[in-house]
């Protein structure tokens, strides 16, 4: 069964080439997959009909017992057959109603992949890898639903059908939380096996049944099927008739054997099943598009199924297996039936069609069966069915059950309905009306009009079946108590036959039969002129959307304010007020202090204080930044003098490299504070800056006096060098003990140069930044070599003047400094060398990705001062995104790679060798992943050098240019 799920995964990212090459015929390639899976699932009928359920399991999550579990007993079975072979059948039809047109690859990748999530959904048997199913069928049915996405209508449905059913789905995922704590496991048999009674447990449950309802279609979320009529026919066939719909059904069927006696079951699965039958029948009469029809009918339908199938007894159960069966072979194969027409005609208003049954009489033929099937009549499935389900819950009525009376009424007068819009349906599609020229019907090719066709067959088939039928599911019906409390144990267990005789039940559904043809009559003309109830769901939805937009546009003009301080205020106000809570709601407070460790930091702690406060006295910006810069120097200090060289190395080269950060940034704005804008409030910016403070005072000590275990820290040590094999426990930590924090932080990263670049490039990073031509690079290098200053014959069209760099040249004369070229120049390479020493030896010295890209970042930071845009461009000629690309790839290829072995994400390899004169090394994998978080750093400081540096120096000097240029054409 996995292999079938991998199957449709291979097959749905084949098709777009398949279509791509073959066209609509790739159809037949994606509908051989789907039968390949109906007859494996054919095949296993013997052992599910024996008893011995087929159950495969493949452990995914451990830590929390999720798997990737299948299992096939008799409701999973049917359904598995209903998805895959009606499946097969639709994939087939695409073949000519798609015929001619173009971009079907993602569409039928789509639809096949729809078909392996609704395998796997109905035959999971983790709960929580059922949710995943369930959003995933979501998702696809928007992609699907969607598919005309130029159509303002299509693109409406198909969100709307997405935020229907995901909001169900999520608050389904919180019933399957709870259900998964009050079991203690996540297997559904499990959990039938055993199920807990609790109140929470009876929370749970609804809050299952209302992601069953809204994927489903049950009243109040049956608003949006109708409107995902918007699709394509054979989605509307496929997702609406016989699978994605089916899903709330297939939950209900599976809770109710077990959970139908809960007090909350009844009245929802009963009472609005029930009204949604009645709702969706009478709508139903009042469409003249055959389509929006069947529809309002099939919402109708999945009222029926909900109440046969929720209602909890054997008898119910067994009619409402029959049922479901009935349901997915009629109604798929009305909706291909309209299909064909809507593709033959380019209508499917029953105004304009006339004279068609004559016409078409193999496609009416099997329109009047399934719709016989649909309405119950003999001998078809439907009948079968409906019979079955009338027995059960007259039974149950004439019992003393309250609800079996009214499941018995609902389902009687929907009953009534249902005969009346199979005939207008018959009689809309096919029937010739006097009123109305007839059509000109060109006949569809054999292969069009098969699915239908056989789907009808089927129908009578499963009728003449019905003793097997009966057999087949019986063991799903036998998981269901006799009858409900208070009812008494039926004699004789109801059994699925064609004919038990002139039974009550029989007389019932011939007097529906009969008063939905009267109905009918009655109804043909004019029904639909006005409304019912002056709104309906639609116009709820639209009404809550709307609200939530003007909501968020008010939250929107309260919090956005356009103010840089207020936000920052708006997040110091919720620390203070949420930390500062729960600090003074705690009795338990525990200070462990000392007035210092060491003697330095005496010393530096007032320094630090005092540049803090006369950093907020500035009136200067950069005055300000250096200030702030000395703080961060401070801790460097106390970090070097509490035994933590790395982080001090890595502290002073982030206070370096913000530093050059900041006065790239500070060029661009006034020099003074307050020069457009003044400060306001700041005894209020005041206030709030204490407040920060004492609330991060409290909870560091709080913090520090809270700890009543040993602390994890103290283990590092040993497992740096017993695991990591380095003796630097921050290196060896960072990429290997917990190398996931640090794969975290590289996306971090990657995300905050991506969102500088995009802050300040126009278009593209790397368009406008300055290169230089590869002749005069040669030049430069061999200049280089030869140890001695550029000169005009190294660059083209460069003035006398000598140049130590290949950028000095372009860079004007004011801003030059001959001693800072020199210097870059003989410390450039050393640097660079200097940075790679710092990343191979950070494993067991002070060292690492980290700070060995800072290093290198300075080197790059040095090469732009002193030669401009032009110099950095030659010093590193490549794009930013590389360094961040390469990098992280880096990263991610060493946490795949183990899983290819048989060992966990980012597991270190240890390669021993015994080297002649060098005597014994060790090289560590996780050094691999060091070298990622090199690349990316670099990619990082290039990115902020090229942003905030090179591209706002050529804005600048464009700016000048065109001032220039407007001043000489007003001078002259």
């Amino acid at each position: 069964m996995l292999l079938v799920l991998v199957a449709f995964t291979i097959g749905s990212l084949a098709l777009p080439l398949l279509v791509r090459a073959w066209g609509p015929r790739a159809f037949f390639g994606a509908a051989a997959v789907s039968f390949a899976a109906f007859l494996y699932t054919a095949a296993l009928s013997p052992r599910v009909l024996a008893g011995d359920i087929p159950f495969e399991s493949f452990t995914w999550i451990e830590p929390l017992d999720i798997a990737l579990s299948m299992r096939m007993d008799t409701l999973s079975w049917v359904l598995a057959l209903i998805v895959t072979g009606v499946g097969a059948l639709v994939l087939l039809y695409c073949r000519w109603y798609f015929d001619g047109k173009e971009d079907l690859g993602q569409f039928a990748a789509v639809l096949l992949a729809f078909a392996g999530a609704m395998y796997g959904l109905v035959l999971t048997d983790d709960v929580v890898v059922l949710v995943m199913f369930w959003e995933v069928t979501s998702v696809l049915s928007y992609l699907l639903i969607g598919y005309y996405n130029r159509r303002a209508a299509s693109r409406r449905a198909a969100l709307q059908a997405l935020l229907v059913t995901t909001l169900g789905g999520l608050v389904m995922l919180i019933g399957v939380v709870l259900v998964v704590v009050q079991s203690g496991t996540s297997s559904l048999s499990e959990i039938l096996a055993d199920p807990p009674v609790s109140p929470v447990m009876t929370a749970a449950l609804v809050l299952l049944l209302v992601g069953a309802l809204s994927k489903s279609a049950i009243f109040p979320f049956h608003f949006w099927l109708p409107g995902a009529m918007a699709a394509p026919t054979p989605v509307s066939a496929y997702l609406h008739a016989a699978a994605m719909v089916k899903a709330g059904i297939y939950l209900v069927a599976v809770l109710a054997p077990v959970f139908a006696e809960n007090p909350a079951w009844h009245p929802i699965v009963i009472g609005l099943g029930g009204f949604t039958m009645l709702l969706g029948g009478w709508q139903a009469l009042r469409e003249t598009d055959l389509k929006r029809l069947l529809a309002y009918g099939t919402v109708s339908q999945l009222g029926f199924l909900m109440v046969v199938l929720g209602y909890g007894t054997q008898d119910a159960a067994l009619a409402g297996l029959a049922l479901l069966l009935s349901h997915a072979l009629f109604k798929s194969a009305l909706f291909l039936i309209v299909g064909i027409i809507d593709h033959q005609l380019s209508t499917r208003d029953l105004r304009e069609i006339s004279g068609l049954g004559r016409q078409a009489p193999v496609l009416a033929t099997a329109a009047i069966v399934s719709i016989a099937s649909m309405v119950g009549i003999i001998p078809t499935v439907g009948f079968v069915a409906k019979e079955g389900a009338l027995a059960a819950l007259l039974y149950e009525a004439l019992g003393g059950s309250a609800w079996g009376l009214v499941a018995l009424l609902a389902v009687v007068l929907g009953s009534v309905l249902t005969a009346a819009y199979g005939i207008r349906f018959v009689w809309g599609a096919f029937w010739t009306k006097r009123d109305i020229a007839r059509v000109s019907w060109p006949a569809p090719s054999a292969g069009f009009a098969s699915a239908p066709v056989v789907l009808a067959v089927l129908s009578l088939a499963a009728g003449f079946s019905a003793p097997l039928l009966d057999v087949a599911f019986a063991r799903y019906a036998d998981l269901a108590p006799a009858a409900s409390p208070g009812v008494p144990t039926p004699e004789h267990p109801a059994y699925l036959s064609l004919w038990h005789g002139f039974e009550p039940a029989l007389w019932i559904s011939l007097g529906t039969i009969a008063l939905g043809a009267v109905l009918f009559v009655f109804t043909a003309r004019g029904v639909g002129r006005r409304r019912v109830l002056p709104f309906t769901a639609v116009d709820a939805y639209n009404g809550s959307l709307r609200m939530i937009e003007r909501l968020s546009v008010l939250t929107t003009t309260l919090v956005q304010r356009g103010s840089l301080p207020v936000y920052v205020a708006t997040i110091f106000l919720v620390l203070v007020a949420g930390e500062g809570t729960a600090l003074l709601a705690s009795s338990d407070w525990q200070a462990d202090l000392d007035a210092f460790h060491t003697p330095v930091q005496l010393a530096v702690a007032p320094v630090m204080i005092a540049a803090g406060v006369i950093a907020v006295r500035a009136r200067k910006r950069y005055t300000g930044v250096v200030l702030v810069s000395v703080t961060g120097l401070g801790m460097v200090v106390l970090f070097a003098t509490s035994g933590a060289p790395d982080l001090a190395l890595t502290q002073i080269l982030v206070e370096t490299v913000t530093l050059v950060a900041f006065a790239l940034v500070l060029r661009r704005i006034p020099s003074r504070l307050g020069a457009h804008n003044g400060s306001s409030f700041a005894v209020g910016r005041a206030i709030l800056a204490v407040l920060v403070g004492l609330t991060m005072a409290g909870v560091a000590i709080v913090a520090t006096g809270a700890r009543v275990d040993v602390p994890i820290s103290l283990a590092f040590p040993g497992l740096a060098y017993e695991i990591g094999h380095g003796k630097n426990v921050v290196n060896v930590a960072l990429v290997d003990l917990r190398g996931w924090d640090t794969m975290g932080e590289l996306s971090v990263v990657v995300l905050a140069a991506t969102g500088v670049a995009s802050l300040v490039f126009v278009t593209n990073r790397s368009e406008t930044l300055p290169q230089i031509t590869a002749p005069i690079i040669q030049r430069a290098q061999r200049a280089v070599r030869r140890r001695t200053p550029l000169t005009e014959a190294d660059v083209e069209g460069a003035p006398s003047r000598t140049a130590w760099l290949v950028g000095g040249q372009r860079v004007r004369p004011e801003n030059r400094s001959i001693l800072l070229e020199i210097v870059v120049r003989i410390l450039f390479h050393s640097i660079i060398i200097v940075s790679l020493y710092l990343l191979f030896a950070g494993h067991n010295l002070p060292g690492g990705g980290f700070a060995a890209g800072l290093v290198a970042g300075m080197a790059l930071v040095m090469r732009y001062i002193a030669g401009g845009r032009y110099e950095l461009g030659a010093a590193a000629p490549t794009d930013a995104g590389r360094f961040l690309g390469i990098g992280m790839g880096i990263a991610v290829a060493c946490a795949i790679i183990p899983l290819a072995f048989g060992v966990e994400p980012l597991t270190r390899a240890i390669f021993e060798a015994e080297i002649p004169v060098l005597g014994h090394i060790e090289f560590v994998t996780s050094t691999i992943f060091d070298v990622g978080v090199y690349l990316v750093v670099i990619g990082l400081v290039l990115d902020v050098l090229r942003s905030l540096g090179a591209e706002v120096d050529r804005q600048a000097n464009a700016a000048v240019d065109s001032v220039a240029a407007r001043e000489g054409v007003s001078g002259a």
